[in-house]
């Protein structure tokens, strides 16, 4: 009965989790659209703003959700670095190919199976290593086989898919003592004060469609995090997780339909294989998990 109940909840669950990908190729496509206006550090800072702004009733409805077992310090090193890569993918959207830079993100699960090794003294199996080697491979494939393909762009999306490896490996020890939602309430309030502070040198207010498109942001953001956290208390990671490859598509499909940007070849071979090894990754580690 218990196994039925939670089989009926998959469904629900790759529902969110669909919502969740539409919502963050969504937030791709803002990010282009502010056509470099705005400085990533001060798009990062209204984004957390307004994310707060809609996240207030939810901690004045439960202010339990405050307590933790962690310091004020680690979350702000977690608030730190997930600053840092949205300022690094922000950077990426707003100059490379939105479907680049959104297959290259995808390298985020191959750096979390790098650093347990390096960090946590994991050893991958067989499989986890064939998923670097795919997962490398294609992003090879996309860079191109010249050193100019090696833009700016790639890179800032390469920071941004390392730091989102590192805060998986800190929010692996800090899920051992808080709920998802405890970190995620901290990480958005942390983020205000710490990016206001970072965005205060390049800091010139918007005008008002920027200030539209980054209020919808951050709503879209906060939207975003939540259905995914939902999604993934309803089913186990490796169900939910491929749904997130849904946003290649329909980052690809908005860069075309709403800044004529054209898809090569080598960008849907190299985001087929490096989507083939996050998702290798993804259940190698899911299993180990399990064991």
């Amino acid at each position: 009965m218990h196994a039925e109940g939670k089989g009926e909840r998959v469904p629900a669950a790759v529902l969110f989790a669909v919502g969740a990908a539409v919502l963050a190729a969504s937030d791709a496509v803002i990010v282009r659209a502010l056509d470099s206006a705005v400085h990533p550090f001060v798009i990062a800072f209204f984004r957390a703003l307004f994310g707060a702004v809609v996240l207030l009733p939810f901690v004045l409805v439960r202010p339990k959700v405050l307590q933790s077992t962690h310091t004020l310090g680690q979350h702000a090193i977690r608030a730190l670095f997930k600053l840092f890569a949205m300022v690094a993918f922000f950077a990426a959207f707003s100059m490379g190919p939105l479907a680049d830079v959104t297959a290259i993100a995808f390298m985020s699960p191959i750096f979390v199976v790098l650093g347990a090794a390096v960090l946590l003294g994991e050893r991958p199996g067989l499989s986890m290593l064939f998923a670097v080697v795919v997962g490398f491979s294609g992003a090879m494939v996309i860079v191109g086989p010249s050193p100019s393909g090696f833009t700016l762009a790639v890179a800032l999306a390469l920071a941004g898919a390392l730091l989102q490896a590192a805060i998986q490996l800190i929010l692996k020890s800090m899920s051992r003592g808080d709920t998802t939602s405890t970190l995620v309430v901290w990480n958005l309030l942390l983020t205000v004060p710490i990016s206001l502070a970072l965005a205060v040198p390049f800091f010139a207010m918007p005008g008002n469609r920027e200030l539209a498109l980054l209020a919808l942001q951050g709503v879209v953001g906060t939207s975003c995090m939540g259905l995914m956290t939902h999604a993934m208390s309803l089913a186990p990671a490796s169900i939910v997780a491929p749904v997130d490859f849904l946003r290649l598509p329909l980052v690809a499909v908005g860069g075309f339909a709403l800044f004529n940007e054209t898809i090569a070849l080598t960008t849907v071979v190299g985001a087929v294989l490096i989507c083939l090894a996050a998702l290798m990754a993804a259940r190698s580690r899911g299993v180990k998990a399990s064991n």
